[in-house]
């Protein structure tokens, strides 16, 4: 799945759709509403919520505040967010996954990016303003000229990271106004009964053979950690959902596509404290945490709604706490003394659950295999049905589903499937729903970015096909994707690179002729964890590759109006074997389905590439084949033999891309050529 851009929406078509159709740009374009007719014209869609703001203005009111901002995360700072946590949606009609709302005495006002105008128009009644703009910055402003000099504007500290909170809280000192910490969530009490129940489904321990240690040996592994580090700390607090979930090798449901329970996790040197609801865990997942003693290997389950509390006393001793600032919220952060404080910008439980050992290695290899199935089964049934006209993009997704879902261990999708035709596959995040989608068809592109949670391994792939005769430019286009997929994956770098560093290399067979996208490159994968798993990637904010890290590798091109393609692999990061010594690192790709060899130009590939394509073939034959046939899948076992048969040059081969890309590199690196 594109890094860096998620949360895609089938408002989007509408967006584009509209966009399209009309010479203005979107920013210049009216709003669909009318609120000055009378009466105002609306959307059927728009949501009333003039109850939910005159209640929320009622608590400002006793708060003595003049502006309230609710933002679209969780307390943990989560990519996904339950229902429970849906605050902004709820108190604005606004659906889309990415926005933040600021409401004052006399006005509401949202500010979201391109990808959800449209939607925000259609779902906002017109007691809302939109912002056609993101940041910090814009929203200050305006703050800054609807409240007074001297205002109080509140924010609930668990919905803000420490940047954020730093961010607003200095804009708005230098103005002669005060951001101020409110740790009873405002819409939370106007929400009332109609809030979504807090989730209540079990917490429950992996099985042994799903998990790469003991929690043990991590809890182990991670106080050897704070035994060495020169500041001596006495605690590690953990605020990520995923840092818990795979300390203990718990999992939950709390969670869309990922599998994760409310929780934080206090680890001192003598004890460790988790913080959730303990009547989620049955006496079994108890007795495996050492809950009833009260040794430094027992785990003592606290409240969840105590952590802010227990925090601050164990801040009020001789201690250090070392914590994460990308995903610890200011209501954590502001109890604890500064000097007391450790900060890095991830958390050592972060970094390490980044890099898997040998046996979580083995088990995401063998969740791609099985993934592998699924995915070939349904291109196979594409083949046979979208020219029969019975297929559309939502349909298709359910049939991918489907055949993920007779997989072994599987326990549901990574995230919402990306199932694109034509003109929408231009959409780097857009998804279908049952009322809005496209039938597919054979004389179009189709794109498909899909993955799968499974108790071994989580997986996100992306292939795109052409059932017809594509274009001479969506060959090209295709190929120079397929290029720098196959230059990055099978690049030999220094160990202790950071991905940013390498990033070009997908880029450079698109950049030659002018092309581009405009999403990263790539991001890490957990193992039954987050498919989007920080720190891994090939963002400045990354931290550098190592060998036993998986990331994806996924460079796209998108023409507005008409195609997209991407191409996505998840990719091991393994040691190379290099002439000379030295310690060096390449890629292991773990995905293993065939790209489509109807959109493949050979003429572009060089004897290089090639050769690495049609290796990776064969890899994919003699780990896939053998799975097919034992599972009698006879069909998809021949499509899969045609479709990996060996590339052969069907011109003279352009000179290798190799020493280009090399030399592009090492300028990116800042290395002499």
């Amino acid at each position: 799945m594109a890094w860096a851009r998620w949360g895609g929406h089938p408002w989007l078509v509408l967006l584009c759709a509209y966009a399209w159709g009309h010479p203005k740009s979107l920013d210049q374009r009216e709003d669909v509403r009318n609120c000055s007719s009378s009466p105002p014209y609306l959307p059927v869609t728009a949501v009333n919520t003039t109850a939910q703001l005159t209640a929320l203005r009622q608590q400002m009111y006793t708060q003595n505040l003049s502006a309230y901002i609710v933002p679209d995360t969780d307390a943990h700072m989560s990519e996904y967010i339950g229902e429970y946590d849906q605050r902004r949606a709820w108190i604005t009609g606004f659906t889309g996954s990415a926005g933040v709302a600021v409401v004052t005495m006399e006005k509401a006002s949202l500010w979201t990016d391109s990808r959800y105008w449209t939607q925000a128009e259609r779902q906002m009644d017109c007691n809302w303003e939109l912002h056609k703009e993101v940041g910090t910055t814009p929203i200050v402003t305006w703050l800054l000229t609807e409240i007074p000099v001297g205002a109080r504007v509140g924010v609930d500290p668990f919905l803000f990271s420490i940047n954020s909170w730093e961010s607003y809280d200095k804009a708005l000192q230098d103005s002669d106004r005060e951001l101020v910490s409110i740790t009873v969530n405002l819409v939370d009490l106007v929400w009332g009964s109609e809030r979504p129940p807090v989730p209540s489904e079990p917490i429950y321990a992996l099985q042994e053979a799903f998990t790469g240690s003991t929690w043990q040996e991590k809890v182990a592994g991670i106080r050897s950690q704070m035994q060495k580090h020169h500041k001596a700390p006495t605690a590690v607090l953990l605020s990520a959902l995923d840092e818990t979930a795979w300390l203990f090798n718990l999992r939950g449901s709390d969670i869309p596509y990922n599998p994760f329970f409310y929780s934080y996790t206090l680890l001192t040197d003598s004890s460790i404290r988790l913080f959730a609801n303990k009547s989620r865990f049955s006496s079994e997942t108890l007795q495996y945490l050492n809950s009833s003693c009260t040794g430094p290997l027992c785990v003592q389950v606290e409240d969840y709604g105590q952590v802010r509390d227990s925090v601050q006393a164990y801040t009020s001793g001789d201690v250090k706490v070392w914590i994460g600032t990308s995903y610890t919220s200011y209501g954590l952060y502001e109890v604890i003394p500064k000097e007391k404080l450790l900060e890095d910008t991830y958390s050592p439980v972060m970094v390490t659950k980044a890099v898997k050992n040998s046996k979580e290695q083995t088990l995401l290899r063998a969740s791609h295999v099985r993934d592998a199935v699924a995915v070939i089964r349904y291109l196979v049934w594409l083949e046979k049905n979208v020219p029969q006209g019975t297929v559309d993009e939502f349909s298709g997704a359910e049939q991918l589903e489907k055949f993920r879902g007779e997989e072994e261990f599987f326990s549901g999708s990574s995230f919402e499937t990306i199932s694109a035709s034509g003109l929408n596959a231009a959409l780097a995040h857009y998804s279908p729903t049952k009322e809005l989608h496209r039938k597919l068809s054979s004389d179009e592109i189709y794109l498909v970015d899909s993955g799968g949670q499974y108790w071994d391994g989580t997986t996100d792939i992306t292939r795109t096909v052409h059932w017809g005769t594509p274009s001479a430019f969506q060959k090209e286009a295709y190929t120079r994707v397929l290029i720098g997929n196959i230059d990055l994956s099978r690049l030999v770098f220094p160990a202790a690179t950071s991905g940013r560093m390498v990033e070009a290399f997908a880029r450079k067979a698109l950049w030659d002729v002018g092309l581009n996208y405009g999403h990263g490159t790539g991001h890490g994968i957990g193992n039954f964890l987050c498919v989007h798993e920080w720190p891994v990637g090939f963002q400045s904010s990354n931290i550098a590759m190592a060998k036993g890290m998986f990331t994806s590798i996924e460079p796209g091109y998108y023409l507005d109006g008409e195609f997209g393609i991407r191409l996505e692999d998840v990719a091991l990061v393994v040691e190379a074997k290099t002439k000379y010594p030295g310690t060096y690192l390449t890629f292991e790709v773990v995905s293993l389905v065939p790209y489509d060899r109807n959109l493949i130009d050979v003429s572009l590939l060089s004897p290089e590439q090639l050769q690495y394509l049609n290796r990776y073939y064969q890899i994919i034959r003699e780990k896939v084949g053998p799975e097919l046939q034992r599972r009698q899948l006879q069909e998809e076992f021949s499509w899969l033999q045609w479709h990996t048969e060996p590339l052969t040059a069907r011109a003279a081969p352009t000179a290798s891309l190799a020493p280009l890309v090399t030399v592009s590199a090492l300028a990116i690196l800042g290395w002499s050529v």
